[in-house]
């Protein structure tokens, strides 16, 4: 895509008040597989669908634990989100070594934002191109955040990032309502029936390419299910396939091939 001379960089002002190379980052999240994170007042939950690159090869690692009472969902680079998550795994280090308590998780959400501006502000960097979305709990309660390139952040009840997320994030606008006093269980059925709507035709969800992840309050930690431990969700979600038509094979293949899936990220 040709933007004459106001995308060499992501310090340049178009005429018509745009940055480029952001809106690019952007771009760059929807070509990695969608990420789903809702909130109730008790809990707070992350699902993703992971995709291998190709069928000898691994499933790429979606969701990153960062602390006991705090984790992340990424659609996009997976090396930009393992650094930043490193990074907030240092913020929250810090956090227990000097004042001896959990980092808050608007403080840290906060500190990976300002991490991010600083690339639209100084010649030479580029925007991180991953698009996270932060689910944690502490004082205040369950809070779910999305991080976007640009530096901004916004706290969702509900939320989808990545390829063909319109379409969980329709299924969250029509049933968001139900969220706040979902139990543990109904609020994953719900991030996994929003994870199935965005399936194309002739896919489905399985132990392989699905992860859940849950932390609440009154003390549950983050906790990561992976493989056999997705099948109990699976179960009770029962059909796994999706209740939407689908994109057509020639799309479905282009989002196979995207950026993220060909990078390893490691905890």
């Amino acid at each position: 895509m040709f933007r004459n001379n106001y995308d060499n960089d992501s310090v340049t002002f178009s005429p018509q008040g745009r940055i480029f190379q952001v809106e690019y980052a952007l771009e760059a999240i929807k070509q990695g597989s969608v990420a789903v994170g809702l909130v109730s007042k008790t809990h707070a939950v992350l699902v993703a669908l992971k995709r291998n690159a190709e069928e000898l090869g691994s499933y790429q690692k979606k969701i990153i634990g960062i602390d006991t009472h705090l984790g992340v969902a990424l659609a996009g680079l997976a090396p930009d989100a393992r650094v930043l998550s490193n990074f907030m795994r240092q913020q929250s280090m810090s956090s227990r070594l000097l004042y001896n308590r959990p980092v808050p998780v608007a403080r840290v959400v906060n500190a990976i934002a300002d991490k991010a501006q600083v690339n639209t502000q100084h010649y030479g960097r580029r925007p991180y191109g991953v698009g996270l979305l932060v689910a944690g709990v502490d004082e205040t309660g369950p809070h779910l955040w999305e991080f976007q390139p640009s530096g901004m952040v916004l706290e969702y009840r509900g939320a989808s990032i990545g390829a063909r997320s319109q379409s969980a994030r329709t299924y969250l606008e029509r049933t968001y309502e139900e969220f706040a006093e979902s139990s543990r269980e109904e609020l994953v059925l719900h991030g996994l029936k929003a994870l199935r709507d965005s399936l194309a035709q002739d896919k489905e969800l399985t132990i392989a390419n699905t992860s859940v992840a849950v932390v609440g309050v009154g003390g549950e930690k983050f906790r990561l299910y992976d493989g056999d431990e997705v099948g109990e969700w699976l179960e009770k979600l029962g059909n796994v396939q999706s209740s939407r038509g689908g994109r057509g094979a020639e799309e479905e293949e282009e989002a196979q091939a995207a950026p993220e899936e060909t990078m390893d990220t490691t905890e």
